[in-house]
Order: C-alpha cells, then sequence, then structure tokens
C-alpha cells in the first residue's frame, strides 16, 4: 500500500530519487536531504501508515529492528559521538510528511544541538494528582 502523492511513497518505489541507505522487505532508510547533522537518515515502513499507532504491530517491530541495525552504522560513517532519535508523531508535534518516519540525527560534541526536552517548549506545572490522574487514564486506555 502506497500514496501516490507521498514523498516518502516516491522514494521507496524509486519514482524519484534518494540516498537509500537500508532496505528491506518492510522498511527503507535514506539520508534527509534536509539535514540537521551530516548522515542525518529518516528510517520509514515501506507501506504508507501516517501515525506510528496506524503501523500493524510486525511493521512497527521492523521499524524499529531498522533503526537498531542502522544506527552503530550511521554514527561509524560520520564518525558521531552520539544520535538523538525522533518521531514527530501528527502535525501538531511538526510531522510534515504525514508518513510515519524515525529520524536518526548523529550528534558531536559541541555540536549546539540540545536534548529531547528542548523540542516541547514550556514544562508544564504538573500536580501529584494530575500525574494519577494521566496514569489512570492510560491504564484505562491500554
Amino acid at each position: 500500500m502506497s500514496d501516490g502523492d507521498c514523498v516518502f511513497c516516491k522514494i521507496i518505489t524509486g519514482d524519484i530519487p534518494g540516498y537509500t541507505v537500508y532496505e528491506s522487505s518492510t522498511v527503507t532508510g535514506f539520508l534527509d536531504v534536509n539535514p540537521l547533522s551530516m548522515g542525518h537518515t529518516l528510517v520509514v515502513p515501506n507501506e504508507h501508515h501516517e501515525q506510528l499507532q496506524d503501523l500493524p504491530t510486525d511493521q512497527a517491530t521492523d521499524l524499529w529492528r531498522g533503526v537498531h541495525d542502522l544506527l552503530p552504522a550511521i554514527e561509524s560513517a560520520v564518525d558521531a559521538d552520539a544520535s538523538t532519535i525522533g518521531v514527530n508523531n501528527g502535525e501538531a508535534s511538526g510531522q510534515e510528511i504525514p508518513h510515519v518516519h524515525v529520524h536518526i540525527v548523529p550528534r558531536f560534541y559541541g555540536d549546539g544541538g540540545n536534548p529531547i526536552h528542548a523540542v516541547g517548549g514550556r514544562s508544564p506545572t504538573v500536580t501529584e494528582d494530575d500525574f494519577e490522574t494521566i496514569q489512570q487514564g492510560i491504564e484505562g486506555s491500554l
């Protein structure tokens, strides 16, 4: 299943060029053409799904296996000190292409990048009651 208008689907099918670094029957990894650092790679399921929760479990497993397999190769290729792994899941989170994708962003000492907590803006004030209510809501939805 692919979406004919999706740029990631077009890269996977070869309809547009991409710098593919990983391919399996279910997952493709390619370099981000708007990188945050050298070696910034996107790992995507080959089937078109917009958000993580839309992925069948077996495809989610394959996606994270691809991330796991690629991570050391990417860090080695660019001599990175570490990596930040991220997913923007939905438009409100900053997801620009509505096709599930995991960012592997190589990091380097002194690169000026921030920890993942910098993504969310100002932290909310959360009370003990808030934590308990959220915990119960999550547990009740599983």
